[in-house]
């Protein structure tokens, strides 16, 4: 594709000089986005899945930083996704009320499917109360954060955890591969199943570091925040119709007992590269697990392993220079062929539930999906930003983003640690690389893939051109 045919706005880079660091702030707050009124539309795959009651609440968490010239924050939020017009809401309100910078605020989804998405201005009953508490939620959180900042200390920590992440889209065997929706054969297949007989080999690689920010004050050390991350989709096991933060939330519950925590500690657990990684050991048969059991199993071997990147860290830095970058991405939408409509308008007519079962599964939905983006813009702009505390760099994109993208960044980073975090800044559908769009599978799909095929490598060299910007002049 030609890269002409899209272009990059630098929208801002933070006003701060680069020079000596400055004594850093920190502080954190969370506050409770459980919704309150029912129903509520979840993921239910492709059948309907209306919410009735709440297992466990959900949380904005925020983090921020500041180092006398900027402030940046990070807010981390137990919801399916926020949507790029709702966070634009949350931080307007936040600068409003504690004047932080919106191009200083990165607003990521911890993409549970047991919450809803954040939905848009023209919400009505249950679905648009649920959006205006969001919208506050994520801006108290903001706020409360930058009302808490207080001399702080930092430290960066890493710890492996490869047993439960696990790459979700296969190579089978010869003759095991159904067709796609579209009638066509792939080469890979989502959630093929378990067992050795059908399955070949994984289409891609997992990342299995969980990384943890931890924040101290900087008198007493008093434990004051830990943000970790890990590149695990969402856990499930949920019964439908209930409201739950996944395994995220669990995690964020145990942190503060992991630490030696007091009161107003800030646990955050945030959502990696993860678009085409979960949490099934698909060559092993794992025991039937009653629900929530397997959420509270992985939310306690993540927090075991966030301790232990913690109890690890050796250097804690109490000066540190705090800036952010952001640049809007022009990218050019996906767009149907003629042969592509022709086709969705045939299976679209078929009113015969007999005669659609001869159709590919889940034709019919994806036959809508064709149709719906028949007609569209001729561009989408996504938001891509970098923020930096010291020696660490934390990415957004606003995809559900392939783990091999995660990992190149983090590799190529000029920072010693890099955060790369997905489902952030908005919720643009799934970002495979050009490879994997060539060995075919849900994640690549028409109607689930939205914008050009080689948009991963366009948003890798902003990211890493952003990243270069903001480590000049350190000397490294």
């Amino acid at each position: 594709m030609n890269r002409a045919a899209f272009t990059v706005l630098v929208v801002a880079f933070a006003a701060a000089a680069y020079g000596a660091e400055s004594p850093l702030r920190a502080g954190a707050a969370a506050v409770d986005i459980t919704p309150r009124e029912f129903p509520l539309d979840l993921p239910g795959g492709f059948s309907a899945n209306p919410a009735e009651t709440v297992h466990d609440p959900l949380h904005a968490r925020a983090l921020a930083f500041a180092d006398g010239a900027v402030t940046v924050a990070v807010v981390v939020v137990d919801t399916l996704g926020v949507g790029r017009e709702t966070g634009d809401e949350a931080r307007a309100l936040a600068q409003a009320r504690c004047g932080v910078a919106p191009t200083n605020v990165m607003i990521a989804a911890t993409h549970t499917h047991s919450a809803p998405p954040s939905g848009s201005r023209d919400a009505s009953g249950p679905s648009a109360t649920y959006r205006t508490n969001l919208v506050e939620g994520i801006a108290g959180a903001i706020e409360r954060a930058c009302a808490a900042l207080r001399p702080a200390q930092v430290g960066l920590g890493v710890r492996a955890l490869p047993d439960e992440v696990f790459n979700r889209r296969w190579f089978l065997k010869p003759g095991k591969m159904p067709p796609n929706p579209f009638g066509g054969m792939d080469q890979v297949k989502m959630n093929p199943g378990t067992g050795a007989d059908v399955l070949d080999r994984p289409a891609g690689p997992t990342d299995p570091d969980i990384t943890v920010i931890d924040v101290r004050a900087a008198e007493g050390r008093k434990p004051l925040a830990l943000l970790a991350s890990y590149s695990l989709h969402y856990v499930g096991g949920v019964p439908r119709g209930q409201v739950s933060a996944d395994y995220f939330g669990e995690v964020c519950r145990l942190l503060p007992s992991r630490v030696g925590a007091g009161e107003g500690f800030v646990g955050i657990m945030a959502n990696g590269t993860s678009g085409d990684i979960n949490n099934i050991p698909f060559l092993v048969g794992r025991p039937p697990r009653e629900p929530y059991e397997q959420i509270r199993l992985v939310a306690g071997r993540v927090a075991d392993a966030a301790w232990a990147a913690r109890k690890e860290i050796d250097t804690y830095h109490g000066k540190a220079r705090v800036d952010s970058a952001w640049r809007e991405l022009t990218l050019r939408p996906r767009r149907p062929t003629a042969e592509q409509v022709a086709w969705a308008r045939r299976v679209a007519a078929i009113k015969d539930p007999a005669e659609l079962a001869h159709e590919p599964n889940h034709a019919d939905s994806y036959a809508r999906r064709v149709l719906g983006l028949e007609k569209g813009g001729e561009t989408v702009t996504v938001a891509l930003q970098v923020l930096r505390v010291g020696d660490l760099a934390v990415c957004s994109i606003p995809f559900e983003t392939f783990a091999e993208i995660g990992l190149d960044l983090k590799r190529r980073s000029p920072f010693p640690r890099t955060v790369v975090l997905g489902i952030a800044n908005g919720s643009h559908g799934y970002l495979p690389t050009p490879e994997q769009h060539k060995l075919g599978g849900y994640e690549t799909w028409l109607g689930t893939s939205k914008v050009q095929e080689d948009a991963s490598v366009l948003i890798t060299d902003q990211l890493l051109a952003m990243l270069n910007e903001l480590r000049k002049g350190d000397g490294g």
